[in-house]
């Protein structure tokens, strides 16, 4: 899956536990009719993928939805939902639209066409 948008916000790596879990969020506002903050953690070694983009950037994140079932010490089951980062491409360094295409009149007329060729596709 793909959240395309503006960063708003980029966070400070943290570190968590004696193993050292590191995990850094960055917050990306959605460019349609009612615009969404999305809250995305990249963890670990994805956590460095964010050093190079700052606010304001257009980016296309690639992410996973992660789900989790935790128990509290009463015994009741709660879930937790995360929008984890995989991948970030800064939108403004691409070209929009692809590679332009030359006009027609660029192109060398075909010489070899018969008249008596027909077309055999079954559609």
């Amino acid at each position: 899956m793909e959240v395309q948008g503006k960063i708003k916000m980029i966070g400070e790596t943290k570190s968590f536990g004696s193993n050292g879990f590191r995990k850094r969020e960055v917050v990306v506002t959605t460019e349609e009719q009612y615009p969404q903050h999305i809250l995305i953690e990249f963890v670990q070694d994805k956590c460095d993928l964010l050093n190079n983009y700052g606010v304001g950037q257009p980016v296309k994140i690639g992410v996973n939805l992660r789900g989790r079932e935790w128990v509290n010490p009463q015994g009741e089951t709660k879930y937790f939902n995360s929008v984890q980062g995989w991948r970030i491409e800064n939108l403004a360094a691409q070209p929009q639209g692809g590679a332009p295409v030359p006009p027609a009149d660029q192109f060398e007329p075909a010489s070899d066409m018969n008249d008596e060729d027909y077309d055999d596709l079954p559609f």
